[in-house]
């Protein structure tokens, strides 16, 4: 999976890649369910490693346009890990409190501690994406924001997290699909909000805005891999797998255990 890494510098042109690619899937769909039943075990065994070693912290971010399947990753990739060491933050739009704060005073309370895994679904970047879309704030305040992220990811990385971060990629056909399967299917309909067809509107604004923030903040303690998202067994094999090799380059162990040899259970 490293071809879907952005490397830092590198200019990135969302149409110029295939989001309905799955070149990397060896023997296909049936073939790769195998592969991601195995690595679902495997991440079960390293985030339990992470919490009880409690030296390591990873920090999740995963990023894309409506419909492209956050949720659907943390249901799948996350589904048998330990909830007591993983934890999943959401950013809505700030309070009145965060607004008299800069952008990043809610997301640094938010990181994770020693041990832990934690999941942004949608994050700090939303300040250079919908407040730059959307004109929320004047682009001399926005455009300053990409060093500042970059200075913050920097931050972490050198006091100890590891730092995935995953633009998840369909195209504007595929996202119609699914908008108007959650109208369709009734049990689906809380799912949806007029402001999602707002957004889709904005679609080509919202792509120039994404390739700027891939571009920009793609960094070798902070990488962008931009996964190919229309087919979501796909979508989720490819998380999976970058998010083990990582793990395992950690070279974690469990803590040495007490001498328990006169311990007796009565």
């Amino acid at each position: 999976m490293e071809g879907y890494r952005v490397k830092p510098g590198t200019k990135v042109e969302l149409n110029g890649i295939d989001a309905g690619s799955t070149d990397e899937a060896k023997g296909g769909k049936s073939k790769s369910a195998e592969a991601f039943a195995e690595l679902n075990q495997k991440l079960e065994t390293l985030q339990e490693m992470l919490w009880a070693q409690g030296r390591h912290r990873v920090l999740v971010v995963l990023q894309g346009m409506d419909t492209s399947g956050k949720d659907g990753v943390i249901r799948h990739v996350f589904d048998r890990v330990n909830p007591t060491g993983v934890k999943v933050t959401s950013f809505k739009a700030p309070t009145d409190l965060e607004l008299a704060h800069d952008f990043l005073w809610r997301i640094h309370s938010q990181v994770p501690a020693d041990g832990e895994l934690v999941i942004f679904n949608r994050s700090h970047y939303e300040d250079v994406l919908v407040a730059r879309v959307r004109n929320l704030v004047p682009p001399d305040v926005w455009r300053r924001r990409y060093d500042q992220i970059n200075d913050f990811e920097r931050l972490l990385a050198e006091t100890g997290t590891t730092i995935l971060k995953f633009f998840l990629h369909i195209d504007k056909d595929e996202q119609k699909e699914r908008l108007q399967a959650r109208l369709d299917d009734p049990t689906k309909h809380w799912k949806f909000r007029r402001g999602d067809l707002d957004d889709r509107r904005l679609w080509d604004e919202y792509q120039r805005a994404y390739e700027e923030a891939l571009s920009r903040t793609s960094t070798d303690h902070a990488p962008w891999y931009i996964v190919p998202a229309n087919r979501k067994w796909y979508r989720n094999l490819a998380v999976a797998t970058v998010l083990v090799e990582a793990l395992e380059k950690l070279d974690m162990r469990y803590p040495e255990p007490e001498d328990l040899a006169d311990v007796v259970v009565e």
